[in-house]
């Protein structure tokens, strides 16, 4: 067997694996809110700007719209965000959070941060070390959108 196709060997499956990991590591946290890590990465896209387009949602998550549309139907059925045609281009859909969708950025506030901390306090790593790995990962994903 070739050295390259050892599993023990590839990059991508260590960041297939960190990512699933952490993923199961929010479901608890997630499942308090009532919602999905999918639909998590939405909200903190909203938390930082409201109301926004749902090409710009779907940009900011690097994901197609088709994929991001049906995480805000069942978030509207939900009652976290509303949707609206735009005002100047009627097919544009704009996203907005509701009250529960705003209030719901103090409850995770309250409950995630301290929650992967205490996940994650068994890591060595250091503050230091999580900030230099998020750039390691930015210049990856750089690459890799070309």
């Amino acid at each position: 067997m070739h050295a390259e196709l050892q599993l023990d060997n590839q990059i991508c499956f260590r960041l297939y694996t960190a990512a699933r990991l952490i993923m199961q590591a929010y479901t608890p946290m997630l499942t308090e809110l009532g919602i999905t890590y999918p639909q998590y990465l939405v909200l903190m896209v909203l938390w930082e700007q409201d109301s926004q387009p749902v090409n710009d949602i779907a940009h900011r998550l690097l994901l197609e719209t088709n994929t991001v549309t049906p995480l805000l139907q069942r978030m509207e059925k939900l009652g976290i965000v509303v949707r609206k045609r735009g005002k100047e281009d009627k097919r544009q859909q704009i996203v907005s959070l509701t009250e529960k969708g705003r209030d719901m950025e103090k409850q995770a506030y309250k409950i995630i941060p301290a929650g992967m901390g205490e996940t994650l306090k068994a890591c060595p790593l250091q503050m230091d070390d999580y900030t230099h790995l998020a750039c390691e990962l930015d210049s990856i994903i750089e690459t890799l959108k070309k």
